[in-house]
């Protein structure tokens, strides 16, 4: 089996080629990147494979299996038509299965809404597409969490507007070793799951943070409208508004689902207890 995985020079991409390699061996997968001098670290075959060149990916997918798709940065408009061009070239050079990282959160009524859609959009291309298929929808990274840590301890607390809304974290790790499974699992295809760990409140987070960096952190909640004005100054109005989109989304339950990620790694998430643990160590 020849697996192709796209964007494989971003974080995502390249823990899911790392994660592929180890259950088939490097000789087996084929990272595909838009700048391939970036992936080249991964010590597998590397392929140019642009999202806006449908032809170029064509000849990626050349000699290729299955093909993870992981979802683009583009605007929603045009992330939908750079997606149809692997889906097309995939299918063009003869690969019969396609995977797609696809993401949680609210469909409608927050700026974080429109992106929601163009990955539903995605996933009914992909089921469309007349290949086998498998669909993940990611929960919110957590890693950003851990890397602010910082500005978190100079300010003494985590604040946002997600009040007691749960919010169902993962990690890229986590997800790399799920989709490597549905990759490579023909018992798996044809399903849509949700990836993500125990859903936990911004008050949980701030206490494992607490835990791990030993540093006094507490969460206050805003409003959204405090929180979307103060996220619009700090970092302009598309980025701002996303970021209060998916707080929002949290305070209102979109990140609260049951997990399929058991049934898709066949095995249990990696428990938050024990990965602010391994921080802490």
């Amino acid at each position: 089996m020849i697996v192709a995985v796209t964007a494989a020079s971003g974080a995502l991409g390249a823990a899911i080629v790392r994660a592929t390699v180890a259950l088939l061996g490097q000789e087996h997968v084929i990272a595909v990147a838009r700048t391939p001098s970036k992936a080249e670290g991964l010590g597998v075959q590397v392929r140019a494979g642009d999202y806006d060149q449908r032809d170029q990916l064509e000849r990626a997918f050349q000699g290729v299996d299955a093909v993870l798709l992981v979802s683009g940065m583009a605007a929603p408009d045009v992330r939908i038509g750079q997606h149809r061009n692997v889906i097309e070239a995939a299918r063009a050079a003869g690969v019969s299965k396609l995977v797609y990282t696809s993401v949680q959160g609210p469909e409608d009524g927050t700026a974080f809404s429109p992106i929601v859609q163009s990955n539903r959009q995605t996933e009914a291309d992909v089921r469309a597409s007349g290949l086998a298929w498998a669909i993940g929808r990611n929960g919110i990274y957590i890693e950003p969490d851990v890397e602010y840590i910082e500005t978190y301890e100079a300010d003494g607390e985590i604040a946002n507007c997600a009040g007691d809304g749960k919010c169902g974290y993962t990690t890229r790790a986590e997800l790399a070793f799920a989709y490597a499974r549905l990759l490579t699992e023909a018992s798996l295809e044809g399903t849509t799951y949700r990836l993500h760990g125990e859903p936990i409140t911004q008050s949980d987070l701030a206490e494992h943070l607490r835990g791990a960096f030993g540093t006094p952190l507490a969460y206050r909640a805003m409003s959204v409208e405090a929180y979307r004005a103060e996220r619009i100054d700090a970092l302009g109005p598309f980025l701002g508004g996303v970021i209060a989109g998916i707080y929002a989304g949290i305070r209102g339950g979109a990140y609260d689902q049951p997990s399929d990620y058991s049934a898709a790694a066949g095995r249990p998430h990696q428990s938050w207890a024990d990965y602010f643990a391994a921080l802490a160590a």
